[in-house]
């Protein structure tokens, strides 16, 4: 009896982009919790583009984790997000928190764009 072999191991670069999804989703969590100690209404837009980002990166690392044949049109999912959430972020460039967040956004955006190119 024939067992097949392992999966092929995650390149470095798919380790990377899922070690940045992982960030990604921290930072929007603990995001979350600042805005909302703010509160008012100018940060629903960036709650929900925080939400929508935690969700999808957490998502994503899990889908190239488990090699998921939708992985890339996730990864692209997640970059579109990640821009989204990086954007709103931006609306508050005195907040070294929601700055910390632009930046991880950005940084995952670029590696999930490359590895929706990529064939996984």
């Amino acid at each position: 009896m024939t067992q097949t072999g392992p999966m092929t191991a995650m390149t470095k670069e798919m380790q990377d982009c899922v070690q940045a999804c992982m960030s990604c989703h921290t930072i929007c969590e603990e995001t979350m919790s600042s805005c909302m100690q703010m509160g008012g209404q100018a940060q629903m837009q960036i709650m929900r583009a925080l939400m929508d980002c935690s969700e999808t990166t957490r998502m994503c690392a899990d889908m190239m984790m488990r090699r998921s044949p939708m992985s890339a049109a996730m990864c692209a999912m997640c970059a579109r997000a990640c821009d989204m959430c990086a954007e709103a972020c931006m609306s508050m460039p005195d907040d070294p928190q929601m700055m910390r967040c632009a930046e991880a956004c950005r940084r995952t955006a670029e590696m999930c764009r490359t590895m929706a190119g990529a064939t996984m």
